[in-house]
């Protein structure tokens, strides 16, 4: 603490006194307090014993994972009396469902996983890390029951015999049977100590731990079993929550469904306490096989009760969240609404490219500015360096994540910086041609290009605002970086900057700048050319709407209207002509397909492609999928069961014990697949399996999977130790107790294997229903909206007159229309020989289009609130704008205009080459982003603005004068 707070005023102090610039020791203390605070997060890390990148978090586009988001049953929830017909579901409510579920996911609280409430009636689970074949288990787990189960605890006044007999039991054996049924059963019990009041049946047994390899104690409670039919489980549970008992102590509140109450009110009142002897009989709650609590039973209970036993509050709170991790408050519907999935594989790829553009673009930039300014380049470029460091320290303090939009962010961030320096320096440049000092030049280069530099960044940060406030997460990720970004640009340009030219001066190190100057002194008539400009506008303009109507819902990806994308992987390399008439014919209502590159493949031909289409059942994509590649040359790479040895188990100990005597089978795959993953996949075949002997109500509890080959992780696997990456095996053992037969269990295992054999690996997946889609589409049209009004009733405020806003929204208008045309064109373009070579693809307008339409805005802005602001400046106190001064204002702004799009066109195609296929429809647009904002500020921004200004000139006239024409004079 005392490093960052301390030491850099004092290691300032030192280099101003050694400088013999005492008056500057605050402002040196200042910029090296920002990088000691940016570097700090890092630095705590590495102490701990991480590497550097685990300071800065991820997100599942980045580091692989899940974003699911469902819906809740409304019509449920009215038949629960959850809520009221028309009105919204509680937010109590919903929060329980939250803890409910993250209890079901995250039992142990460890995992990196996030599960909250999005709007009145969904719940969204973000997991990163996770291989898409752990996210099924995670969905089971999500709307499905757990294996909560209620039973009595053995006495030995009612259960004399049979504890007796269990007693004699070998410590590894835990299930005591009457021919083919279960009659008692030793569980574990989940806490380190057990309550052996009331005569209750305990043993104590020796384990090993399977961490540390020690030998530990584990308690266990003898259950008596009911018959299956009889038996209290989790399935009829409905509400858990925190009450008191008698004494007002706390308490545990619960209710059951009809069914339930029947059953728990028989199970409850034939265990009543004996009140001759003060006897109290105890019941068992079981959460997946083990024993959470075991409560006194004083009374009767039917559909609701009260458990009691002298607990905690914290007791409480943990035993409610047991209750619950079996049961919600009202059900979720069973599809999610929307899911995103991403491989770690896939994300480690994206986020490779992601830095190779970010390191590629900065040292072009870098070049650049160094060669173009020289020595004020150099400080242009240590400017940038600060902009970086401050930008991902901050992000990494505040524990922002990091997302591939967010990186385009930070990306663009280098390039729209460039801005304020250009600004500056063509200042100076300005006033060294009026003769002025080094230092006056200095100073008035800052002061002039003071209030341009706010103003474009002031608008840039509305329209993140106003992104971080309707985006997804991903979207939220670059206008945080945006925002932070163009925030921290101020401070170093306008204070580092300053700071350094300060130095150089003073210490007379430098005496003179030299500048490149590619474009000097021009006396263009900008807006002689306006017939014309407007005409190609118009043209382009209608050329692009009429591709965009020939195409249709086509041009809508599937975040806006509903459907699945899907990354499938080939066994054997394709091409991406034979894979899309394949697929065109699988999928009559239409799809879309573009070629993934990891790890540096070949362009041409390639094993993994993304897939659109307009189909939202899972199912049905898959089944259409597998009739598009039936064939051996098409073959898919799937996971699948190659061999099933069949073997009965003998007698087990440590944690295997109550599998003595069961059945298991050793499992040999053509593929790697997670353990837990497997478990899921048997579990649910076992309770769903038709031919099955018995009907088994809780597989995961009867089953193990054990990994016996492990696949190796790929080495470029992410380094963020949060991030759980399962591992794979090719090779599982599967055991399972003694209540599964070996024939039950074999018929399971033939059912995975059938399963496997149909399903693909999907390495990514991405699901919207319709109506996500719809308030996507709308939320998209609100933002771009909300901006637009935003910078009108700015400018309006900043330039004191309604027409600037206008004049710079209708150049904003030019170009958002001209971006949304070139993405329809270049999707059309992408299916002709034109399209590989200009690396076009089949883009869509999705959030992320939209955050660049945004983006591209803000860019556009910058342009013209330059010129604005150095119209106002030749304006001065003369309350009229003429056609001169517009074409002045334009000329005398041109170099900086031309620079700075430059440097943006230079980053944006290093974004478009090497930034990859996440952001390759993003950097598209911001390709034509910056050329038609380039060409808009000068072209359509200026000639409006003038238009403007001689309407409300010509309104203010007499009546003869009504129709003064637009001519070169401008009005007088």
């Amino acid at each position: 603490m005392a490093s960052v707070f301390v030491l850099p005023f004092v290691l300032g102090a030192f280099i101003a006194r050694a400088l013999r610039l005492e008056d500057l020791s605050t402002r040196i203390s200042v910029v090296l307090f920002s990088i000691f605070a940016s570097l700090a997060p890092f630095i705590f890390v590495m102490s701990q014993g991480h590497s550097w990148k685990s300071a800065i978090p991820l997100g599942i586009d980045l580091a692989g994972g899940t974003n699911l988001v469902y819906a809740i049953d409304s019509l449920a929830a009215e038949q629960q009396q959850k809520k009221e017909p028309g009105q919204s579901i509680p937010v109590a409510v919903i929060d329980k469902m939250v803890a409910a579920i993250a209890k079901r996911i995250n039992p142990s609280g460890a995992e990196e996983v996030t599960v909250r409430r999005v709007g009145n009636d969904r719940i969204e689970i973000i997991i990163p890390g996770a291989d898409p074949d752990l996210v099924e288990q995670k969905k089971r787990l999500i709307t499905k029951l757990g294996s909560l189960e209620f039973g009595i605890v053995a006495n030995d006044k009612d259960h004399q015999s049979t504890i007796e007999k269990a007693m004699r039991l070998s410590p590894t054996v835990n299930e005591l049977r009457s021919g083919d049924r279960v009659i008692a059963s030793w569980r574990d019990n989940a806490k380190d100590s057990v309550d052996q009041s009331d005569r209750q049946a305990v043993r104590q047994v020796q384990r090993t731990d399977p961490v540390t390899g020690e030998t530990v104690d584990v308690y266990q409670y003898l259950i008596i079993h009911n018959l299956p039919e009889y038996t209290v489980t989790g399935k009829y549970l409905t509400h858990a929550a925190p009450g008191t008992d008698q004494s007002g102590g706390p308490a545990v509140n619960f209710r059951f469904n009809a069914r339930g109450a029947a059953l728990f009110g028989t199970l409850t009142q034939n265990n009543l306490p004996d009140t001759t002897e003060q006897f109290h009989r105890h019941l068992a709650i079981l959460l997946d096989g083990k024993v959470y609590s075991a409560p006194r039973i004083n009374s009767r209970i039917s559909d609701s009760g009260t458990i009691e036993g002298n607990f905690k509050m914290e007791e409480v709170e943990e035993l409610v969240g047991v209750l619950n991790a079996g049961a919600l408050e009202v059900p979720l519907k069973q599809t999610p609404i929307s899911e995103f999935t991403i491989s770690p594989l896939l994300g480690v790829d994206v986020q490779e490219k992601g830095i190779v553009a970010i390191l590629a673009s900065s040292i072009i930039v870098f070049a650049f500015v160094i060669i173009y300014y020289r020595t004020a380049g150099v400080i242009a470029a240590l400017s940038l360096v600060l902009n970086l460091l401050l930008v991902v320290g901050a992000m990494a303090f505040i524990s922002a994540t990091f997302t591939l939009p967010g990186l385009a962010g930070l990306v663009l961030t280098i390039g729209m910086a460039v801005d304020s320096n250009v600004l500056v320096y063509e200042r100076m440049r300005e006033e060294f041609a009026r003769g002025a000092s080094f230092r006056m030049a200095i100073q008035n280069g800052f002061d002039k290009a003071l209030a341009a530099i706010v103003d474009s960044n002031v608008t840039s940060l509305i329209i993140a605002v106003i992104l971080y406030l309707i985006g997804t997460d991903l979207i939220r990720g670059f206008a945080v970086s945006l925002f932070i970004g163009l925030s921290m640009s101020l401070f170093s340009v306008l204070y580092f900057g300053h700071l350094a030219f300060d130095i150089l001066e003073r210490k007379r190190w430098v005496k003179k700048l030299t500048m490149m100057q590619f474009i000097g002194e021009t006396k263009i008539d900008f807006l002689k050319s306006q017939g014309w400009a407007f005409a190609l506008s118009g043209a382009v303009i209608l050329a692009g709407f009429a591709a965009l109507f020939a195409r249709g819902a086509g041009n809508m990806d599937i975040d806006m209207s509903g459907g699945t994308m899907a990354t499938l992987e080939f066994v054997n390399k394709q091409t991406i002509d034979d894979i899309r008439s394949r697929l065109e014919q699988a999928f009559p209502n239409g799809v879309s397909i573009e070629r993934l590159t990891v790890g540096g493949e070949d362009q041409k031909a390639g094993t993994r492609y993304r897939i659109r289409t307009s189909e939202i059942d899972r199912q049905k994509v898959i089944a259409a999928i597998n009739t598009a590649f039936a064939d051996s040359e098409h073959a898919v790479v799937r996971v699948g069961i190659d061999d099933i040895a069949m073997s009965q188990l003998g007698e087990l100990k440590d944690d295997s014990a109550r599998f003595s005597g069961g059945s298991e089978a050793k499992v040999k795959l053509n593929g790697g697949i997670s353990a837990e993953t497997f478990l899921a996949y048997v579990s649910d075949s076992l309770e769903n399996n038709p031919t099955s002997s018995t009907k088994y109500s809780s597989g995961s509890s009867l089953l193990q999977v054990k990994g016996v080959t492990e696949v190796p992780k790929a080495s470029d696997a992410p380094v963020d130790p949060k991030i759980r990456i399962p591992t794979k095996y090719s090779e599982l053992i599967v055991q399972a107790t003694p209540e599964v037969t070996s024939q039950d269990l074999e018929s399971s295992l033939k059912l995975v294997q059938e399963r496997l054999s149909t399903e693909p690996l999907l390495d990514e997946v991405n699901s919207f229903d319709t109506s996500v889609a719809n308030e996507t589409k709308w939320s998209a049209f609100y933002a771009v909206v909300a901006s637009l009004i935003m910078i009108i009733v700015y400018m309006w405020f900043r330039f004191e007159k309604v027409y600037y806003g206008i004049a710079a929204v209708s150049a904003l208008a030019h170009d958002v229309l001209v971006t949304l045309g070139a993405i329809a064109l270049g999707a059309y373009l992408s299916k002709t020989p034109i399209g590989p070579l200009l690396m076009l693809e089949d883009f869509k307008i999705n959030m992320n289009q939209i955050a660049c339409l945004l983006t591209i805005v803000g860019y556009s802005l910058n342009d013209t609130i330059v010129i604005f602001d150095r119209i106002r400046e030749i304006k001065g106190k003369n309350p009229n704008i003429t056609y001169n001064m517009i074409n002045l204002a334009v000329n005398q702004t041109l170099s900086r205009t031309l620079l700075t799009a430059f440097t943006t066109f230079l980053v944006v195609v290093v974004l478009y080459i090497a930034g990859g296929e996440g952001i390759h429809g993003f950097a598209f647009s911001m390709l034509i982003g910056v050329i038609t904002g380039c060409y808009s500020t000068v072209y359509i921004a200026n000639p409006v603005l003038l238009w403007l200004v001689n309407r409300e000139a010509a309104a203010k006239s007499v009546p003869q004068r009504a129709g003064v024409k637009l001519g070169k004079t401008g009005v007088a």
